[in-house]
């Protein structure tokens, strides 16, 4: 059966690199690598195709890549920025049809019109988009897109051809469309599901699609994999309402000079505040709060507080230092340490939307104590949001890079605009 192609799937090829050569026209159809910081000690975080043409890729350190090519452009990733081109792409594509689904900072999907379900029609809206695109963002910006008759398959049509591509999958061609896939390229199978698949000799795209919808459920565990199976044959399956947030917090990798327990401390404090602005941003209280830390050359600790509902970051900081006192100890009696730290993280989680109940065991004025910090800290967000980042913060943090500190993007979540001014 040959389902209508129903949507359009749009991937920007080498993103955060394509931005850098937007807002530098010099950079244009040059090698461009993207590092988290500004730092000959890291490595890639992205690459533009040119420079993935000579073997530079995520994960190259700078030194490698210099040595690929000499000439190579190294910038520092600016985040922000490519959330307010994201915005700019977005309302482009908007102009021409909907945006039915943004999936990340770099792919979203639209649902085509019915007149607009056929090969012919849906060609020309995606080279409409791709000239509305260049004409009115930017040249720099390329696509590639996929055409098909579910999100899944015109994300999987979308991989076919890179960079600038523009593919079609009927699904009356499949499964021999997309029998040189790999099953760890298409989206929703993992590690452990490619494993679980593995156990029931699925093993390629032909196999997997013609799995029973019942059996792909009993190996994925849940409703989930019927689902999938369902997409991937074109079915025009509903989106999953999306689910509340279950986590807020930040981490980072450290530059040498932050690697010693003191100097990394007060990283983890920073991080610590910013995750809480982020938290009263949401309007949410936590529960429990992580630490982690990864040492160097090898090994991990992790530690984790319970409390009562909270927004409020001196509580926060407080119950880090109980844990940073603990992290100390633990690493003063580790094997695997030479002293250094190499990544900290800082999480929220166990979310509550209103505060702590009342304790009846609690010390005098300790919950009047709570809430009167608690207004204090979110009369200092909204400080710092009018006045644009750090207008107010704690002296011990003055002099941090708060550029290497601040909101990274995750390329399955598009931050909001306001997270960058916590």
């Amino acid at each position: 059966m040959d389902h209508p192609l129903r949507f359009l799937f749009i991937d920007f090829n080498g993103y955060f690199a394509a931005v850098e050569q937007h807002d530098d026209p010099a950079l244009f159809g040059k090698p461009v690598m993207v590092i988290p910081l500004p730092s000959e000690h890291t490595g890639a975080i992205a690459a533009s195709y040119e420079a993935k043409a000579l073997g530079i890729k995520r994960g190259t350190t700078v030194r490698e890549a210099r040595a690929m090519c000499p000439g190579i452009a190294i910038r520092p990733a600016r985040h922000e920025r490519y959330v307010e081109v994201h915005g700019e792409l977005m309302e482009e594509i908007g102009r021409h049809l909907p945006v039915t689904r943004v999936y990340s900072i770099d792919e979203c999907a639209c649902r085509l019109s019915r007149d607009e379900q056929n090969a012919e029609a849906a060609v020309a809206k995606a080279l409409e988009v791709k000239a509305g695109i260049s004409r009115n963002v930017g040249p720099a910006l390329r696509s590639s897109i996929g055409i098909a008759a579910s999100p899944l398959l015109a994300k999987l049509a979308s991989e076919l051809e890179k960079p600038d591509g523009l593919q079609v999958v009927h699904t009356q061609s499949l499964p021999d469309a997309l029998a040189k896939l790999p099953l760890r390229a298409i989206p929703g199978i993992g590690e452990g599901v490619e494993r679980r698949l593995a156990k029931a000799k699925v093993t390629d795209f032909e196999k997997l699609w013609h799995l029973p919808p019942k059996q792909a459920r009993a190996i994925w565990g849940s409703v989930v994999g019927e689902r999938f199976l369902y997409a991937l044959r074109g079915h025009d399956i509903p989106d999953e309402a999306p689910k509340a947030k279950s986590m807020i917090g930040h981490s980072r990798v450290l530059s040498p000079e932050h690697q010693r327990p003191p100097e990394a401390r007060i990283v983890a404090r920073a991080l610590t505040l910013k995750a809480a602005s982020r938290l009263r941003l949401y309007k949410l209280h936590a529960c429990r709060m992580s630490l982690g830390i990864a040492l160097r050359p090898r090994g991990w600790l992790e530690f984790e507080s319970h409390f009562p509902a909270s927004q409020n970051s001196w509580t926060f900081l407080r119950e880090l230092d109980v844990m940073w006192v603990q992290a100390v100890q633990a690493l003063q009696r580790s094997g695997l340490w030479k002293g250094r730290m190499g990544t900290v993280y800082v999480n929220f989680s166990d979310f509550r939307t209103q505060g702590r109940d009342p304790d009846l065991f609690a010390p005098p004025g300790a919950e009047a104590r709570e809430e009167k910090e608690a207004f204090l800290w979110a009369a200092i967000d909204k400080l710092n949001r009018a006045y644009k980042k750090q207008t107010v913060t704690l002296a011990s943090q003055r002099g941090l890079d708060l550029n290497y500190l601040g909101v990274k993007i995750a390329f399955s979540r598009v931050p909001e605009a306001a997270e960058f001014l916590c």
